[in-house]
């Protein structure tokens, strides 16, 4: 019974500080951008990693089809978000943003229509400087309140707002402008800062956005996405629900990591509370890339309700345990190798906020198994080159 208290104490005081920490937020939540939106992060699919700019109307209904049909919107993925490239390099005479004829022909509108009639919701691209990154299309710089008014009356319910091609202001000074003219379309818009992390976004981006990047575009390889979850890291305790710190988006399917890679990739997203946007090709998966993306109880992790972002608690060399607070009386723990052999890695409970003497009865969330022992002051896996455990 000594025993039993003990534990029940510990993760009661757990609890308490969870709880203080959740009024803390809901307080601050007071002075944010107040639109509702982002209680948890955003769930959905983006074009820009897997497509780039060959995007037209067909493809974006067919994405949408297929976030039905695989049961990925019944998991959270909602949001259908088009990327840069899908409008012309002109604006009309009235200074209205112009659907490219060539790839987006019934309008944007009628997708958003088509979008929603499934459920789900569109999401649109634009920057804040005179051109998009690609230069084939106009930012909204001097424009905010006529393309938020434009977004609103289309439905549009994501605006990913880029950084390229601006007049040399700071971001600071660019980004609350369009801010307010969200806020005054009368539709709400999820509004997601793409400032890079130059001007470490997070330490401002709470009244000013949804959820803000705070690193450079990922690439699908090892260590572009291992150094953008570390650089995303550093910026953990001002994620919360309504404004999230953004790594940028997955590239789970996109090939070019091994299984275990993307594993990790997936894992530590969704601990680190990022936003889960999907950026392969939805239409044509692979059945190792379904199992990865529809995980339910990894997913359960990024959508905890309580928000807290996970930190690395311990690093030693290639060996990392990363760790957050859950709802339910629960510790996330990702047990990671970073290195190219074979190694046991340690997680110790005076690292996670546990008492050494807890009994804890651990999960593995890969492969759905209650693990049998119980263990007491430190669970060890021993795991592949560039592999993790999330339990």
């Amino acid at each position: 019974m000594g025993k039993r208290r003990c534990v029940v104490a510990a993760l009661a005081a757990i609890m308490l500080m969870m709880e203080l920490a959740a009024l803390t937020v809901a307080e601050n939540r007071r002075s944010m951008l107040s639109n509702g939106l982002g209680m948890t992060p955003p769930m959905g699919w983006n074009s820009w990693n897997h497509f780039g700019c060959n995007i037209d109307e067909k493809m974006i209904r067919e994405t949408a089809d297929a976030l039905v049909s695989t049961g990925l919107s019944k998991l959270g993925y909602e949001y259908v978000n088009i990327d840069d490239c899908w409008a012309e390099i002109s604006r009309d005479d009235k200074g209205n943003l112009v659907p490219k004829k060539s790839t987006f022909p019934s309008g944007i509108k009628a997708l958003a229509d088509y979008v929603h009639k499934k459920g789900l919701k569109l999401g649109i691209y634009s920057d804040a400087g005179y051109f998009t990154c690609s230069r084939k299309m106009p930012g909204s710089l001097g424009y905010e309140e006529q393309d938020a008014k434009t977004f609103a009356s289309w439905g549009i319910d994501y605006l990913k707002y880029d950084n390229c091609n601006n007049d040399g202001s700071k971001p600071t000074k660019r980004y609350p402008v369009m801010t307010r003219a969200l806020m005054k379309a009368g539709h709400p818009i999820f509004f997601s800062l793409c400032e890079w992390g130059d001007m470490h976004p997070a330490e401002w981006g709470a009244p000013v956005g949804n959820s803000w990047r705070t690193t450079n575009d990922i690439s699908d390889n090892w260590e572009s996405m291992i150094s953008r979850a570390d650089q995303n890291e550093i910026y953990a305790e001002y994620a919360r629900p309504g404004g999230w710190n953004d790594p940028d988006m997955l590239e789970v399917g996109n090939g070019g990591m091994t299984k275990d890679e993307y594993i990790v990739h997936f894992s530590l997203w969704a601990i680190s509370k990022a936003p889960l946007l999907l950026g392969c090709d939805i239409r044509n998966m692979t059945r190792e890339t379904m199992d990865i993306i529809t995980n339910k109880e990894v997913i359960a992790v990024n959508q905890d309700p309580y928000g807290f972002q996970a930190k690395k608690v311990r690093m030693e060399g290639d060996q990392e345990i990363w760790s957050a607070p859950l709802s339910g009386y629960k510790i996330a723990v990702v047990l990671l190798n970073r290195g190219p052999v074979r190694y046991s890695t340690t997680a110790r409970w005076d690292d996670i906020g546990l008492d050494p003497k807890t009994v804890v009865q651990a999960r593995d969330l890969w492969e759905h198994k209650t693990l049998k022992t119980t263990f007491v002051g430190n669970l060890t896996a021993t795991l592949r080159p560039h592999s993790c455990k999330l339990t």
